[in-house]
C-alpha cells in the first residue's frame, strides 16, 4: 500500500496531527503508565532520548507503509493529550486496525471517543479499506465502551490473541464496516 503525506484531521475540540518534539512531556507522562508501555512502543519510564526516539518512530510509520500515527491534540492549546494510529497490517485484504491511548491526566473527558470516531470515519474512506478492526482486553471497559459509542460492533472474544508484556491475553474484537449501518 502506498501512503501519502500524513494529514491533519479535525476532531473538534481536538485534532489529529503528526507528533512533534513538543510532545515529549506527553510521552514522558505516558511512560509512567505500565499498561501503555506494555501495549505500545512508549518506553517504560522514558528518558528524554527514548521519548525522542518514540516520536521518530511515529514519523516513520507513514514512510515505511505501516500506517498513520497521530498525536491527539487540544485545538485551543495545541497540547498533545494522547495517541491514535491507523495500521495497515492486513490492508491487502481491505482491513486496517486502530489503536489508541490517552494520557493518564486526560482520561474520562471524551477525548478517545472524539479521536476514534474521526479516524474511523476517515479510514473507511481510505482507498482499498472497507473494514476497521479494534482489539480490547475484556477488563478494559472504558475502551470497549468508547468503541461501541463510535459505532464499532463486538464480534467476539479472541482467546490468547495478543501478548501483553509476555503473557497471551484475551481480546474482544470490534469492527466497523464501510457502508453498513452501525448500532
Amino acid at each position: 500500500m502506498e501512503l501519502i503525506e500524513q494529514p491533519v484531521l479535525k476532531a473538534t475540540p481536538y485534532y489529529l496531527r503528526p507528533f512533534s518534539l513538543q510532545d515529549i512531556p506527553l510521552i514522558k507522562q505516558a511512560s509512567t503508565d505500565s499498561y501503555i508501555t506494555q501495549i505500545t512502543t512508549v518506553p517504560p519510564q522514558g528518558e528524554h532520548q527514548q521519548c525522542v526516539d518514540f516520536i521518530h518512530r511515529q514519523w516513520s510509520r507513514t514512510t515505511d507503509g505501516t500506517g498513520y500515527s497521530f498525536a491527539i491534540a487540544d485545538s485551543a492549546t495545541e497540547q498533545a493529550v494522547g495517541q491514535i494510529g491507523l495500521w495497515f497490517h492486513d490492508a491487502r485484504h481491505g482491513r486496517a486496525s486502530i489503536g489508541y491511548w490517552v494520557g493518564p491526566e486526560h482520561r474520562r473527558q471524551g477525548i478517545a471517543s472524539c479521536a476514534l470516531r474521526t479516524l474511523a470515519d476517515w479510514a473507511l474512506e481510505y482507498p482499498g479499506i472497507h473494514r476497521i478492526e479494534l482489539y480490547v482486553e475484556p477488563w478494559n471497559e472504558g475502551s470497549w465502551r468508547t468503541a461501541e459509542r463510535c459505532g464499532f460492533q463486538r464480534e467476539g472474544l479472541l482467546r490468547g490473541w495478543e501478548l501483553v508484556g509476555n503473557e497471551p491475553k484475551d481480546m474482544y474484537m470490534y469492527s466497523r464496516v464501510a457502508g453498513r449501518v452501525q448500532n
